[in-house]
């Protein structure tokens, strides 16, 4: 096995992982350098597909203030939204929107050479900036992309996954196993800064507006090397998603075109949002999806329509291009035609819990991003909020590493040489899995009984499903391959997820069980770790 060394090693490399590298090169003493680690080709990641835009508390945008946004997020997150993270991240956003225009990033501005700002559901005003019109995510990807492949300080590993934390018998993160899917060889990285940018687990369900890599690996990772899990049942999922025949990765029909006055209705154009919420389209996603699952489920319908006609034809091209082309590549002209749209699995406002450092349980661990719970988004996530968590935490994790000595481990106990030596083992000889088959089996099972509606009777079916895949996957330590890795991840993250609410006897948020239809009067955040109350497969 090849070993090695870096001061701080990010592992992802969507829009926090980006930042959060750059910022630390440019301020931080790396006498080791600094190494970024992905599993897929360099730049691939759920902020890529972000569509609608970024929150942005701008100064220049008069009607908007951080109290307005403080309220917004706060009034969404159903009770579980943390009042000093929202505000430290509000008060940060014009800051760090500022600086990354010096790295390159654009954003949408007017004949006046203003920042242009949307309103989404939820928001009081309109405050969301945007870029390439509706291909936020991708447009700040790729300024940040080019920036680091510039910088000489910065290494890559591409195709590249993080396949175990090392972690010493105090607790403290000390480096990282990974593995490279084209050589098949295994590395030892160490490190006294790993900060985990791994994305969120969309891939966990059946309908998802995820890509491929979204498979919930930094949670995973985090949680067998013994860090402390938040809120793991709270999943959001999007209202509207293109609902095409056969397609089960659907793409996003941002919220923004909502925000621009489009109206859900069925295929006569009826209107129905009004029965559900007096906001209508501009209501929480939480309401709207389960408005749209609702419809579907009453009239029998694979999916409702998105009627965006009474937006002018000319605004529609200039503001949603790329909604616009994919709609028109499946015969849907959205000046013209209603859009096909049905829920999908979106965000998870759960995972690692964090402070606004981004540091973990474990020493030396750190999590950014749609991995990490910081306690912004509560039960459900406020519009565009994903994209400011983002950049404020990388770029608070880069000003806190400032102040730690960053040197990495001279000696290694007993806990991490029998981590290591399972991962040498050259004599290991595994049968070959049909993956595919298995992934789409737990996709189902998410789908079936974790999904918009819950119950004490389908998270049970969920969990006793979960464990008699895990004994179809008999994978302890090494895998064969990549999307094996991604496997054992989703297992254990699914089992969690299902564990959790279970254990959240209460509808709140994103999360609703028709068995505890209210809220209960008391709001807490979950907590789990490897050590407490976990079912057995996933210690």
């Amino acid at each position: 096995m090849k070993y090695s060394k870096y001061s701080a090693v990010i592992i992802g490399s969507g829009i926090s992982g980006l930042y959060s590298a750059l910022k630390i090169e440019q301020q931080v003493n790396l006498s080791d350098g600094l190494l970024i680690v992905t599993k897929s080709k360099f730049g691939e990641s759920n902020s890529y597909y972000a569509q609608g835009g970024i929150v942005g508390v701008m100064k220049e945008n008069k009607a908007d203030s951080t109290v307005s946004h403080i309220s917004d997020t706060i009034k969404v997150g159903a009770g579980l939204s943390e009042f000093n993270t929202v505000k430290y991240i509000s008060e940060h956003s014009d800051e760090v929107i500022k600086d990354l225009l010096k790295f390159g990033v654009e954003f949408d501005r007017d004949e006046n050479n203003n920042l242009c700002f949307t309103r989404e559901a939820a928001h009081s005003v309109r405050r969301i900036l945007h870029s390439g019109g509706d291909a936020t995510g991708r447009m700040i990807e790729q300024a940040l992309c080019k920036k680091v492949r510039e910088n000489e300080n910065i290494d890559i590993y591409e195709n590249t996954a993080a396949v175990e934390l090392i972690v010493n018998s105090n607790n403290e993160c000390k480096g990282l196993i990974v593995f490279n899917d084209e050589t098949q060889e295994y590395e030892t990285i160490y490190s006294s800064a790993v900060i985990l940018a791994t994305g969120g687990i969309g891939q966990l369900y059946k309908y998802t507006t995820n890509p491929a890599g979204a498979t919930g690996d930094g949670i995973a990772l985090a949680y067998r090397a013994g860090a402390i899990m938040q809120d793991m049942e709270f999943v959001q999922f999007h209202p509207t998603a293109l609902a095409i025949d056969g397609e089960e990765k659907r793409f996003l029909i941002s919220e923004a075109v909502r925000g621009e006055g489009a109206k859900l209705c069925d295929a006569d154009g009826v209107e129905f949002m009004e029965k559900y919420d007096e906001r209508k389209e501009l209501a929480p996603r939480d309401i709207v999806t389960r408005a749209n699952y609702n419809e579907m489920k009453e009239h029998r319908l694979d999916n409702v329509y998105l009627n965006a006609t009474c937006i002018e034809a000319s605004k529609l091209a200039n503001r949603f291009p790329t909604i616009s082309k994919k709609c028109l590549e499946n015969g849907i002209d959205i000046a013209h035609d209603f859009i096909p749209v049905a829920p999908a699995a979106h965000y998870f406002m759960g995972g690692i819990k964090t402070n606004l450092n981004g540091q973990t349980s474990l020493k030396g661990l750190y999590a950014i991003g749609e991995t990490a719970s910081t306690g912004l988004h509560g039960a459900n996530r406020l519009a565009s909020n994903s994209l400011l968590e983002c950049v404020v935490c990388a770029y608070s994790v880069a000003q806190y590493l400032k102040s730690v000595e960053l040197k990495t481990p001279k000696q290694i106990d007993e806990d991490i040489k029998s981590l290591i030596d399972r991962y040498s083992d050259e004599d290991v000889i595994l049968d070959d899995i049909d993956i595919p088959s298995l992934k789409k089996k737990l996709q189902d099972i998410m789908w079936d009984y974790v999904g918009i509606f819950r119950s004490g009777r389908t998270l049970l079916t969920a969990i006793e499903e979960i464990k008699k895949l895990k004994s179809q996957f008999p994978r302890n330590y090494k895998c064969l391959s990549r999307d094996e890795y991604e496997f054992k991840n989703m297992l254990t993250v699914a089992m969690l997820t299902a564990y959790c609410a279970l254990k959240r006897k209460e509808s709140r948020g994103a999360h609703y069980r028709f068995d505890y239809p209210n809220a209960n009067e008391e709001c807490f955040h979950s907590f789990i770790t490897r050590e407490e109350g976990v079912p057995d497969f996933v210690k």
